[in-house]
């Protein structure tokens, strides 16, 4: 073996690296990412779940509720106020994932009918969801214990008695002094039962059901429209460059304008096509159902596109081969499609990822499509992610034409 001549390919090699910065970086930085965003940013539990409360009552059992609920670190109150309708309305314009509504009759001990709690929850957020619903009715079915033992001392039952206990155990009791037995008028089973149930704990999942995959479809279209737009971009423009076939291509009477723009239509009609493939297999193998309209759907698939090639073009505007465009790319893509909620609520994210998410036009694409999919918004509800798309589509082609270098 030619040691000498190997040692020679191998500081070639590290030369070439060198001299391609870009590449260098990538290749050093990208790394570091990956492992931070898989050790800090995924699998994590939910925590500090926005919400609001409704309080129509004061009293002792108001006061433990609201403190049990400041005391865990699932709910992260956003307010409490007194208007039922502004807390559903808060769910439905997306403040809070979810309201729960106190009754008037909350601290009522006196009374045998049981209160109704209600949580408006917004399900189509499915992961958030599926926190809040069992840790809200295991608070309140403590809760109700609790104050179902004290209308039973109010009512001279026994301390001891338990809400398990069975019928048969329960003959020889006596309220005020008078016995009672399971089958006379009033009987203590019905005594009891009017005690101890005393919260009635109603959900209403405002969006209905919805399940993990109708959660995922949505961000999947984004996530698919950006890989795409991204990395054909690179095969487009910087493997062309490569290839010798773009200098050929700008030696004929031809504007960088008319080679961009040429570029961007032909990939927003293949993406367009792409697009509307993803959601027809969707629906048909996944039973997927869009609530809002599909020409505002395919409206924002073609904003993300442009957006996305803006991105591509800005990248391969100054670099001369597909593999420093690639190097460039992946450590944007990759980190994107893990803190912009594609598979994963912002909220199991520590909050340094959760600020990063909203530098990135992947979580206006995945908002803007889940809103219309699944909550059935219409643009004007959504007017926010689609200016801030815009916004990012404008800055992209504007750094990526100004400047696109003909020469490299």
């Amino acid at each position: 073996m030619e040691t000498k001549k190997i040692m020679w390919m191998l500081k070639k090699d590290l030369m070439v690296l060198w001299r391609h910065k870009p590449r260098l970086i990538s290749l050093m930085l990208f790394p570091i990412i990956m492992i931070t965003l898989f050790g800090y940013g995924m699998g994590g539990s939910l925590d500090n779940i926005p919400v609001v409360i409704v309080d129509q009552s004061s009293g002792p059992i108001t006061d433990q509720t609201l403190d049990s609920i400041k005391n865990m670190s699932l709910y992260d109150i956003k307010g409490i106020i007194s208007d039922p309708d502004k807390g559903k309305e808060m769910v439905q314009n997306g403040e809070v994932k979810a309201a729960i509504i106190l009754p008037p009759n909350y601290d009522n001990l006196d009374s045998n009918q049981a209160s109704s709690v209600v949580m408006y929850v917004d399900s189509s957020d499915q992961m958030a969801s599926q926190a809040l619903i069992p840790a809200t009715q295991a608070l309140f079915s403590k809760i109700s214990s609790q104050v179902g033992l004290e209308k039973m001392q109010m009512n001279n039952f026994p301390s001891s008695i338990s809400s398990n206990q069975s019928r048969s155990n329960l003959t020889d009791i006596q309220v005020n002094n008078a016995p009672l037995t399971p089958t006379s008028p009033g009987g203590i089973v019905d005594s009891f039962q009017n005690l101890a149930n005393t919260i009635n704990f109603q959900i209403d999942k405002i969006y209905g059901d919805i399940k993990y995959i109708d959660f995922l479809v949505p961000a999947v279209l984004a996530m698919t429209i950006m890989f795409s737009c991204m990395f054909g971009m690179g095969e487009s423009i910087a493997g062309e460059r490569e290839r010798g076939e773009l200098a050929r291509l700008f030696m004929t009477p031809t504007s960088v304008t008319t080679v961009v723009g040429g570029k961007i239509i032909s990939k927003l009609i293949i993406e367009t096509v792409r697009a509307l493939i993803l959601i027809i297999a969707a629906i048909i193998l996944f039973g997927i159902i869009i609530k809002g309209s599909m020409g505002l759907t395919l409206l924002l698939l073609v904003l993300s596109a442009l957006c996305f090639v803006g991105f591509g073009i800005m990248i391969s505007a100054r670099v001369s081969t597909q593999e420093d465009y690639m190097q460039m790319v992946m450590p944007f893509t990759m980190p994107m499609m893990f803190v912009s909620g594609v598979f994963y609520p912002l909220a199991t994210m520590p909050w340094i990822f959760q600020k990063i998410a909203y530098l990135v036009p992947l979580t206006y694409a995945n908002d803007a499509l889940r809103s219309v999919m699944l909550k059935g918004a219409s643009l004007g509800d959504i007017w926010v992610d689609v200016a801030v798309l815009a916004g990012f589509t404008i800055v992209f082609f504007a750094l990526g034409v100004t400047k696109f270098n003909r020469d490299i």
